[in-house]
């Protein structure tokens, strides 16, 4: 597999920090869902999409779940969701999410996306919404990812898109600033690239507008497929 994470078409990488991220996080996630008052505009959109995507599938794994914005619509889509993220206190907030709601079908385990402790093929679809650009090695993750998937299965992969505009580029070094990890500031023809590169073929793409838009992507490894627009 050739070298995803670095610069493509106008991506621009971020040294990644010792931990990966996982102190912000630990730290952010009471908030986390306060800041979507600002950065949330795609979401009901691109958990929409996503849930679709997946519809009807037994298990369904979520890398990076957070607190759980999509995978509340993840469980009333599939028969069983396991909810993954590596900070403790997101899975916290999560926990108390999905207790609060009513919801059975979702297994939370603490797990970080580049080592992921699942028997391979043993997944009917994965999703990774908004965790590729916190990644300081795609290729790492993407090669997990494909581990736990079955032949054939769907891989959704929604992403904020910090090098898409000026606005999101702008926004993107004020977050910086106060420690958010981003390690790739994607623009959305980058994001596809990389992840076709990653052994992707892409089945459905579309840019979901916001202060830092998301590229909403979802396909198949390995498989040969067509392009499906989104109106």
């Amino acid at each position: 597999m050739s070298r995803t994470n670095g610069p493509r078409r106008g991506d621009q990488p971020v040294k990644a920090s010792q931990d990966n991220g996982r102190t912000y996080w630990n730290r952010y996630a009471k908030n986390y869902d306060r800041s979507m008052l600002v950065f949330g505009r795609p979401l009901a959109e691109m958990a929409e999409l996503a849930a679709n995507a997946v519809k009807g599938a037994r298990r369904v794994l979520e890398v990076g779940a957070g607190t759980g914005l999509v995978t509340m619509a993840l469980a009333a889509a599939v028969q069983h969701v396991v909810a993954t993220d590596y900070a403790e206190r997101m899975l916290t907030v999560l926990q108390r999410r999905i207790r609060d709601a009513g919801v059975v079908n979702v297994t939370l385990q603490r797990a970080d996306l580049s080592a992921l402790p699942f028997e391979a093929h043993s997944f009917d679809a994965v999703v990774c919404a908004n965790v590729l650009h916190l990644l300081p090695d795609l290729e790492l993750a993407l090669a997990a990812v494909r581990k736990v998937l079955k032949p054939g299965a769907s891989f959704v992969a929604p992403t904020y898109c910090h090098g898409d505009t000026r606005l999101a580029r702008a926004v993107s070094r004020v977050l910086a600033v106060t420690g958010f990890p981003v390690q790739q500031r994607f623009t959305f023809d980058g994001l596809r690239h990389s992840l076709e590169a990653g052994g992707l073929q892409v089945t459905r793409c579309v840019l979901l507008p916001g202060v830092i838009p998301i590229g909403y992507i979802e396909g198949v490894f390995g498989a040969v497929s067509q392009l499906s627009p989104v109106a």
